[in-house]
């Protein structure tokens, strides 16, 4: 399945039904009086979280959804019939705005949770409402009121506590597979990564963490260089990055701190909420550099760099270092979490 991360659609709910002026005409009952019924309620329109939906595919080409209109009222008292709900079923993580004035309406970030973006018009009043001991038989009824229009705006944002951030071919993929049970495409040329993947990272029966592995950013991604900045908005969501570096490119020419320096330009210009996000630096590919060797590298590049927060040299395609590595991503994130929970109780 094509992963699709943002869709616009048009909604259109149901148009209230008109009230209705009738009178009682019944043999042997003279002067029955008014028993128009009032107008059903139009359809609205719903959208709700799904766990079980991963992409907004189905709305990349079916792009329209109206409900229906509430039947009019009739004689006899007979109100018209309201009519159905139309329920469409996200992703969770789906932020959901007006297109047009670009007004939030909606961020859909729990299972099941719901959110209503167009109600359907109120049915109208039959005439049985205008009856008085002054107006006895009324002529009057309203019409129905119409539903509501939009065009929306969806957009996904995955649900992770870990983001990996980093050049193509810096081995995200690679650890995204060495560190939990997802299996993302691994390949030796650039941007084998096509969209973020998704993968659990259980530390033991009781501790988990969820980690997103994005497509490759490249220096001029902020002017539409590789695949741009389309795919950082997955990151938002996370409470880490983890900012992979390759210490061993295989062109010679190629330097690490100009390539880190750059990712962290482009996550800049981006967004600066998420460039000043909890950021740790991983070296990766330590093991095609030789033991006398690897120290002397790892100091020189941090000399280079100026990088002063938490650094991890680790080998994916081995496992050296990962352990150590989710045992700290697991620890810094069940402190944040009792933070959290401390700011609230005092709240």
């Amino acid at each position: 399945m094509k992963f699709i991360d943002e869709a616009r659609i048009d909604v259109a709910a149901g148009n209230g039904g008109n009230g209705c002026a009738s009178f009682r005409r019944e043999k042997f009952i003279p002067m029955g009086g008014p028993d128009g019924g009032d107008g059903g309620r139009g359809g609205s329109i719903w959208l709700a979280a799904d766990r079980n939906i991963n992409t907004l595919v189905e709305y990349r080409y079916t792009r329209s959804f109206k409900a229906k209109n509430g039947e009019g009222g009739r004689g006899a008292d007979c109100y018209g019939k309201g009519a159905d709900d139309i329920i469409l079923r996200v992703p969770v993580g789906t932020v959901v705005s007006d297109d047009e004035s670009g007004e939030l309406l909606c961020d859909l970030a729990a299972d099941g949770q719901r959110a209503c973006v167009v109600r359907g018009g109120t049915g109208g009043l039959g005439n049985l409402h205008f009856k008085s001991s002054t107006n006895r038989a009324p002529r009057q009824c309203t019409p129905g009121e119409e539903g509501e229009k939009r065009r929306l705006h969806l957009e996904l944002k995955v649900l992770a506590d870990v983001g990996l951030l980093g050049m193509p071919n810096a081995g995200k993929s690679t650890l995204i597979r060495a560190i939990s049970a997802a299996k993302p495409k691994v390949a030796d040329y650039p941007f084998t990564t096509l969209h973020p993947n998704l993968g659990v990272v259980r530390v033991d029966s009781e501790r988990s963490f969820v980690v997103a592995d994005i497509p490759g950013l490249i220096e001029g991604a902020a002017e539409g260089a590789g695949l741009g900045h389309q795919f950082l908005k997955h990151l938002a969501r996370t409470h880490l990055l983890l900012h992979l570096v390759d210490l061993a490119p295989f062109n010679p020419e190629t330097d690490p701190v100009h390539e880190a320096r750059a990712i962290a330009e482009e996550l800049r210009k981006y967004d600066e909420g998420l460039y000043h996000k909890h950021r740790w630096l991983v070296l990766n590919k330590t093991d095609l550099i030789d033991d006398a060797e690897r120290g002397t590298r790892i100091r020189e590049f941090l000399a280079g760099y100026g990088w002063e927060g938490p650094v991890f040299a680790i080998s994916a395609i081995k496992g050296e270092g990962c352990q150590p590595l989710v045992f700290a991503i697991m620890d810094h994130l069940e402190r944040m979490r009792r933070t959290e929970r401390g700011e609230e109780a005092a709240a």
